[in-house]
């Protein structure tokens, strides 16, 4: 009972722990929205939204680029800290100006993809990853 009221934590724990989040997170942003994107970028790339006026189909590309190729890259561990700063960018952009802030509603998944890149962002991959290795 002592253990789990403690607030000590070992660099086991934090390593285990931020490679679960960078696994779960960066896979499951290039299976469920990278990928769709990708694949079907024809189709998207003429409604989608404008960013910064630099053009419906640049901006897609950016946003495939970091939903899909930076989250491998954040999945593994290399890089980390930059492929990271693309999603943040992406999942900020989505949370506060696609979705209005809308927490309890349809901007729930990018505030959480949001939260937990930017955790990735501020502590890094830990010792579990590629740069963990170079290192």
């Amino acid at each position: 009972m002592k253990k789990l009221l403690s607030i000590n934590y070992s660099a086991t724990a934090f390593n285990i722990s931020f490679l679960l989040l960078r696994l779960v997170f960066g896979i499951s942003l290039c299976v469920n929205y990278g990928y769709d994107k990708l694949v079907n970028f024809a189709d998207r790339k003429d409604h989608f939204v404008n960013l910064f006026g630099i053009g419906s189909t640049a901006t897609l590309a950016l946003v495939v680029f970091a939903e899909f190729f930076c989250s491998i890259f954040v999945a593994i561990g290399l890089f980390t800290r930059f492929t990271v700063l693309p999603i943040v960018i992406a999942m900020g952009y989505a949370f506060f100006v696609s979705h209005n802030s809308a927490l309890f509603a349809k901007g729930e998944v990018a505030a959480l993809y949001l939260t937990g890149f930017f955790a990735i962002l501020l502590c890094g991959p830990g010792k579990a990853s590629v740069d963990g290795m170079i290192k």
